[in-house]
């Protein structure tokens, strides 16, 4: 068994390895936006990517997603938003998943995702 963090800061990581023998459990932090200035599907491809990029990093990747938590600043942005997630996912790999509306910590994001997959 081993963890092992990457982009490590002095509040969180970026992800987290969990191996255990030959599998394990990556979790990633909230993923927002780099360029909060798009509408709420521009920062849903970002995110997406973002998500993509560090699965990526562990040899893992969308297919392999446990489980996902969405917080919405405006539920108004619900439909556009699953609209977005919908065309990213793999066809048969949608994970357990809840969505609820949220005050983000920066108010110009609209979406932030927190993201548990197996290696």
């Amino acid at each position: 068994m081993s963890i092992q963090r990457f982009d490590v800061g002095t509040r969180l990581s970026e992800m987290t390895v969990h191996r255990v023998g030959d599998g394990g459990t990556v979790y990633l932090a909230g993923q927002v936006a780099g360029d909060a200035s798009q509408d709420i599907r521009g920062q849903t491809r970002q995110v997406l990517a973002a998500i993509d990029s560090l699965l990526a990093r562990t040899g893992s990747d969308k297919s392999k997603l446990l489980r996902v938590e969405i917080f919405i600043a405006d539920l108004a942005d619900f439909p556009a938003m699953n609209e977005v997630w919908e065309a990213w996912l793999p066809a048969g790999a949608a994970p357990p998943r809840a969505t609820v509306q949220a005050a983000l910590a920066k108010p110009q994001w609209k979406v932030e995702l927190l993201v548990t997959a197996a290696l």
